[in-house]
């Protein structure tokens, strides 16, 4: 893949953002308390389809499929006899599971060309990039260029309009970014990990993002990461083994009254990647890259 957009786009954003940037996103010498934690630059994260689970209490489904002892990237079978499933949700991720144990891919937001929605955005998206301004932030992720918008120090609207990846709003708690998401809209794909996992109206999702040093990052990472597989073959998708800055760990809560017994919580971490973002692209195509069908979004009438 290539990684020409990746070039293109640090450029455009750089030039774009890098003064509201520089502005609210470093520590300011002259009056502490507006200094806020400095996520900025490109971040990813080498586990998939997987994310970590928390030290105690409800974790995210896990794949009943192994390969070496870790879990199989190109088998999804969602447990769906986990205590965190509703019985109508559990059917639906055996279901899935199904499909993928007969050899074939079942239809989702990152091989269908829909959105993903959030916390399916960050779980399927390896890359992501943060740019920081007083009153907002904007997220941008690695595969088809999607987008979030994060208000700061604002509450929901009283009445929320669903989107894609919901209403965020934003705040410091300290050295910890806190975001609260309502009104995910439900697609046709509406689903909240690589398994397959429904969600309804309900859902709630709550991310909290800090910084930590170099080694407390590797600890982290060493205790989440166990039996998960890695990626590594793109320059792009593996960790720069001479880093040594600090890392950046999203905790997150997801909650669905619907769906779920109780709440439950996992964690991402993420390093400084060794290469630039490969190029992940959905093809402008009613097929998708192996040449199946998918269900590629498009307007059922002209716009004019």
């Amino acid at each position: 893949m290539r990684a020409s957009w990746a070039r293109s786009f640090s450029r455009a954003a750089i030039s774009v953002f890098s003064a509201s940037v520089l502005s609210s996103a470093a520590p300011a010498a002259n009056n502490p308390r507006a200094a806020v934690p400095d996520f900025s630059g490109i971040w990813a994260h080498f586990t998939w389809p997987d994310v970590e689970s928390p030290a105690t209490g409800p974790g995210p489904i896990r794949n009943l499929s192994q390969r070496d002892g870790a879990s199989d990237p190109y088998q999804l079978v969602g447990d769906y006899r986990s205590p965190i499933l509703k019985p109508q949700a559990a059917e639906i991720v055996k279901q899935h599971g199904n499909v993928s144990l007969l050899g074939r891919t079942y239809g989702a937001p990152s091989n269908q060309c829909w959105p993903g929605g959030v916390p399916f955005v960050f779980i399927a998206n390896i890359g992501m990039q943060m740019f920081q301004e007083p009153d907002k932030i904007t997220i941008v992720y690695t595969n088809d260029h999607e987008v979030r918008h994060v208000r700061l120090n604002a509450p929901h609207p009283a009445q929320v309009n669903p989107s894609w990846y919901g209403d965020s709003v934003g705040h410091y708690e300290g050295e910890t970014l806190v975001i609260d998401t309502v009104g995910i809209k439900i697609g046709p794909f509406a689903m909240v990990d690589l398994y397959g996992t429904p969600h309804t109206p309900s859902l709630h999702v709550v991310e909290r993002y800090r910084l930590l040093d170099y080694e407390a990052a590797k600890q982290a990472e060493e205790r989440g990461q166990r039996g998960l597989s890695r990626l590594g073959r793109d320059p792009g998708l593996a960790a720069n083994p001479d880093y040594r800055g600090k890392g950046l760990q999203l905790e997150f809560m997801v909650e669905d009254e619907n769906v779920f017994t109780k709440p439950w919580s996992a964690s991402i971490s993420y390093r400084r990647p060794l290469g630039e973002w490969p190029e992940m692209a959905c093809a402008d195509s009613t097929r998708d890259y192996v040449g199946r069908a998918i269900d590629l979004p498009h307007a059922v009438k002209p716009d004019f």
